[in-house]
């Protein structure tokens, strides 16, 4: 009887201390969400989580009870980000369009928690962060088909917000008509311009009229107002089930790898290194006038380790015929050697600047 009244005595003394220590370790996941709603950052990180269940569960010498644990800290981490969630419930989000364009479905699948709030274009959106009516903001910089976003770069080039993260999100374009229609009555399709040209071949084999509207989903919008049997929208089976349209032909765009890449970004920039080798940074600079100038540059990011995945070069606004760069890598800037890096870097530059930091690119799911 003694055995089990001291056992009971060690287990409330046990969860007396557990429960100081889940206030600490909850307090400090309140520090972490702020800090990841300032810097427009996802809650789940599922590399960090694996770590660390792996580092923690190493600290259990009884082999019995180590899947236990495991378990134990499965729950922690499930109730530490629905906590999270909480404390970054109603960040607002900006983006470019309305409910159903493909910027809004990016928005609301990287933040489930956060307001996804429209904007009616790209500079709109972006300066709604930059003046603190936002904490973040979603808008494309390339598609896989059409290029990049050309707008949205010379945004990044000339405004002060930061890249925190890069997510690529599958473009899947769809026939929608109003309920009743069938393929055989459509006579004009409407959607955004590039929607219309990545499904253009689509569109001459039908012999289908076109008219061009600012998103997919105002297109959508427009054929459900509409309510015209010979019109249909080229858009997401998402924005489909939005607007009650019915879907008459499904992937309808020419190339079967239609993706298009979104960046978050914040006014606050990310500097957490991170440490399993998948850090990527985004430069812009302008090169001094010199022959050979661009390819000194270039060179001094490969003498230190850096590998380039993206360079192009984008006119500048305000002098003709000059232009500006911009280099996506691989490696983490924020350390030693690539402090080194920039300051070499900046003797062959006008203008250099970061304009972000970020982890590898996530893949969206569609539905």
């Amino acid at each position: 009887m003694d055995n089990l009244q001291d056992a009971r005595l060690k287990i409330n003394e046990i969860d007396r201390k557990m429960a100081e220590l889940f206030e600490s370790r909850m307090q400090a996941a309140k520090a972490i969400a702020e800090y990841k709603k300032e810097r427009g950052l996802q809650i789940y990180d599922a590399k960090r989580e694996q770590a660390l269940i792996e580092k923690n569960s190493a600290y259990i010498n009884d082999y019995d009870i180590r899947s236990y644990y495991v378990k134990f800290l499965n729950d922690v981490l499930a109730v530490s980000k629905q906590y999270q969630e909480h404390v970054i419930s109603g960040a607002k989000i900006a983006y470019s369009g309305i409910e159903g364009a493909y910027a809004n479905i990016a928005a609301k699948k990287i933040f489930p928690y956060g307001r996804a709030i429209s904007y009616p274009d790209f500079r709109a959106a972006y300066e709604a962060v930059e003046k603190g009516e936002c904490d973040c903001c979603v808008l494309p910089v390339e598609n896989s088909y059409a290029g990049e976003v050309g707008q949205v770069m010379d945004m990044l080039f000339q405004g002060s917000l930061y890249v925190n993260g890069i997510y690529t999100l599958r473009i899947t374009h769809n026939l929608l008509g109003v309920d009743g229609a069938k393929l055989s009555d459509i006579k004009t399709v409407v959607s955004h311009p590039q929607a219309l040209a990545q499904c253009a071949e689509y569109i001459r084999e039908n012999g289908y009229k076109t008219i061009e509207y600012a998103n997919t989903a105002k297109a959508a919008k427009a054929v459900k107002d509409a309510d015209d049997k010979s019109v249909a929208a080229i858009a997401s089976a998402e924005t489909a089930r939005l607007y009650g349209l019915t879907v008459l032909d499904h992937d309808v765009n020419e190339s079967a790898v239609n993706s298009t890449r979104f960046a978050v970004l914040s006014r606050a920039e990310n500097k957490r290194v991170n440490t399993s080798g998948d850090s990527r940074f985004m430069l812009m600079f302008t090169v001094k006038n010199e022959a050979g100038a661009l390819a000194q540059a270039l060179n001094v990011l490969s003498s230190y380790g850096f590998n380039m995945r993206a360079l192009r070069s984008r006119p500048m606004k305000d002098l003709a015929w000059q232009y500006y760069f911009y280099i996506e890598a691989e490696g983490d800037e924020t350390g030693q050697n690539g402090s080194d890096m920039l300051r070499h870097l900046s003797l062959h530059c006008d203008m250099l600047k970061v304009v972000g930091h970020f982890s590898d690119e996530i893949i969206l799911k569609e539905g």
